[in-house]
This record gives structure tokens, sequence and C-alpha cells, in this order.
């Protein structure tokens, strides 16, 4: 049974609960009642009257040491509690859910009040994601409520490496388990604004796929009509699918991964059999200036590289990576084409990534305007700034 610690928090620490940031690092924690273990409950008192002030899972293995469940009047940390949260996430997603679309997060961490955990589901299977073992104490009542709202009939559980690794780690747990019903293939079929694609749950990166890009992916199929389309780093092809259903003349997929444009070529099968797709297996930034060297361009040009920084002391080559791509990709935009410039490094602000991007497009030597900004989808809420990490530029290239 999780115990309750007694926890008096910096001044600092203080002022950033209150302002409702769902994490509370170690140096942000002036006193701690008890030796604290995984998923115990962290009970924040203030630090003027003794009031109760917040409620969060103690995590003695992450420099965020309590992760924020609640903060404000007394709260208790129940089933009910859990079954409330999911209701509300869920109430989130109504109108997304209400387009011809079953794939959607029903859990977006921190964002939905759930830190370190995420839930995907993919038509009637669920997968829950745990990147810390304090929901340990808690996951069966939590599962139950996200099996009961999402209506799912297969639970799969998908666990971060660091949890895999821990000497803690249930036996019960193990990556890419069944955790409820059956699941006689790992590769699932969903819908996407109608769009047939693919995810494969037990292997795939993530939960399967990345279902953040889906506003954007549909915006590209509205762009695409008779133009010639080129997806670099498409990994499963989800932009190149939807450029083909928006009326795309050809659509060209570029990854590193040939087993990654084998699951692309798949996904446009299931929606166009004979469409006019092309694959080039090889490194973007190569194949980008080989593609520059050849004279080739296209209408509608979609960068969408994976997260260059993970980790601080990445960020500045990713700001270098993310510039070099918009000088090679600015050339392959036929005049009048879109350019769609995007970047999911939770490192690196919006306004950084847009200030970057515009210094490289004025810096190409071609008149450009700027279309419009995105981020997540409505799935994906974003409440604290480390939440906001996906950010997309559409450009029309003169």
């Amino acid at each position: 049974m999780p115990k309750n610690l007694p926890v008096r928090l910096t001044a600092q620490g203080e002022r950033h609960l209150r302002a409702k940031h769902p994490w509370i690092y170690s140096d942000s924690i002036e006193s701690l009642k008890g030796e604290g273990e995984a998923g115990d409950l962290a009970i924040i008192f203030d630090r003027k009257k003794n009031k109760f002030i917040g409620i969060g899972l103690y995590d003695p293995d992450s420099p965020i040491r309590i992760k924020m469940l609640h903060a404000g009047g007394p709260a208790k940390i129940n089933a009910e509690f859990f079954q409330k949260r999911i209701a509300e996430a869920y109430a989130l997603r109504a109108t997304l859910l209400a387009t011809d679309t079953n794939s959607y997060r029903l859990l977006n961490g921190e964002n939905d009040g759930f830190p370190a955990l995420i839930a995907d589901v993919y038509a009637e299977v669920l997968v829950v994601k745990v990147y810390s073992l304090v929901w340990h104490s808690y996951f069966d009542e939590i599962l139950s409520a996200l099996l009961t709202t999402s209506g799912c009939t297969t639970a799969v559980l998908r666990l971060s490496r660091n949890v895999q690794k821990h000497a803690a780690c249930p036996e019960q747990w193990s990556e890419g388990a069944i955790i409820h019903g059956t699941l006689p293939d790992s590769t699932i079929l969903f819908q996407e604004h109608g769009i047939t694609l693919s995810a494969d749950v037990i292997h795939g990166h993530k939960t399967g796929f990345f279902l953040d890009h889906r506003n954007n992916r549909k915006r590209v199929g509205e762009l695409s009509a008779g133009k010639e389309v080129l997806d670099i780093f498409s990994y499963a092809g989800g932009f190149s699918v939807h450029a083909l259903a928006g009326g795309a003349r050809e659509v060209t997929s570029l990854d590193i991964s040939a087993q990654a444009l084998e699951v692309a070529r798949a996904n446009v099968a299931l929606n166009f059999p004979d469409a006019p797709h092309k694959t080039i297996a090889g490194d973007a930034f190569e194949v980008m200036a080989q593609l520059q060297k050849d004279g080739k361009t296209y209408g509608l040009v979609i960068v969408d590289p994976p997260s260059f920084a993970k980790k601080a002391s990445e960020v500045d080559g990713a700001l270098r990576a993310y510039q070099r791509l918009t000088a090679l990709a600015v050339p392959l935009v036929e005049k009048e084409g879109i350019l769609l410039l995007a970047s999911c490094s939770a490192r690196i602000d919006a306004e950084t990534f847009y200030d970057l991007q515009k210094q490289a497009l004025n810096y190409s030597g071609r008149s450009w305007k700027e279309l419009e900004r995105t981020a997540h989808d409505v799935d994906h809420p974003a409440t604290f700034p480390e939440g906001r990490y996906l950010k997309s530029l559409y450009v029309e290239i003169a």
C-alpha cells in the first residue's frame, strides 16, 4: 500500500505548484518526512500556514521527484478520482471521435492529469505506455476505467526502457504484454479521417504510431490536389497516404529505414493499391542534396524529422540540423509550392523554432509567405510549457 509522505517545498517549488506545473524537482523539496518509495503519495503543505496545497506521486528514481496529481484543496486519490479524470479526458476528444476516426490518445500524460502515463486507442485495442513505476499500485483500477471508457476489448502494455530495466519492475509487467483480451496479430488497422492505417502495437515506436500529427496529415491531404509530393522522414507513410487521398499526382516517401518504408507501402496499398507512390531509402540529408543536384522539384515538400534534441546537450546541434534541412528543402519546392516544416523536439520551444526557420528561409534567397502554424491535434492537449513539443510551419515558396 502506498504511504503518505508529508512534504514542504522551497519557495520556488511552491510557486511552481501554485502555477499548476505538474513537475516538482528534487531540489524544490525542502523537507520530506519518511523514506519514500515509487508511488507513495506526497502530501504537500504550504510554508506559511501548513495548509494542504497539493498531492502527487513520489518518484525516488527521477529528478522529477514528485509527479503532481492535484493542486488546490484536499483530494482523495482512489479509483473514483482516476475514473473522473479519464471521463474528463474522453470528453475532450468528443469532436475528434465524431469524425471517421477510431484512433486517438485517450490520456496524454501530465496534460490529462496522468504524469508519466500514456494511453492510446487503435480501433478496439488500448495501448498503455508506462514511463515510471509510480503507477504500479494504481494500475489495475486505471486500466479498468480506461477499458470501460474506451470500449476496447484488448489491452497491451508498453514500458519505457528505464521501467523495463528497473530492479523493482513488477514481475507481471513486461514490454508488449497483452494484459486484457486477445491479440491475434500485433498489427492493427484503424481509421483516421476515413483513411485506413496500421500500427504495430507491440513492436512499433512509442505505442505503434504517431497520432499527434493527425490534423497536419489531414491538412496535407487538403493541400495536395494535383501536386507532386515529397514526404521526408516519412516513417509509416501517414502524410503520404493523406496526400494521395487528397489527389496528389505522385508521392515519394523518403526514410532511412527500409522497414519503415515497407510499412508505408503497405499503408498506401490499404487505401490505393495502384497509387503513384515511390519510395527512397536513404539518409535524408544526402538524398535531398542529390535530388537538388538532379534538379528535382515538388509542389509540396514535408520535412518532419524525429526529435533531434532528447537532452539539453543536443539542442545546439538540433538547431543546426533544422537550419540545414530547410536549406536543403527550399530548392526542392517548385515555384508557388508549399513547404511544411515540423519539429517534435520538446527542448526547442515554438518561437525559437519559428524564428530559426524564418532565418533559414530568408537566407535561401527565395521569397516566401507564411501560410499557417499548427500544433498538436485535440487529443494531445498541452497544459504546461514542456508539454507543447509539436510545432509546424506551412510556407509558400515563390
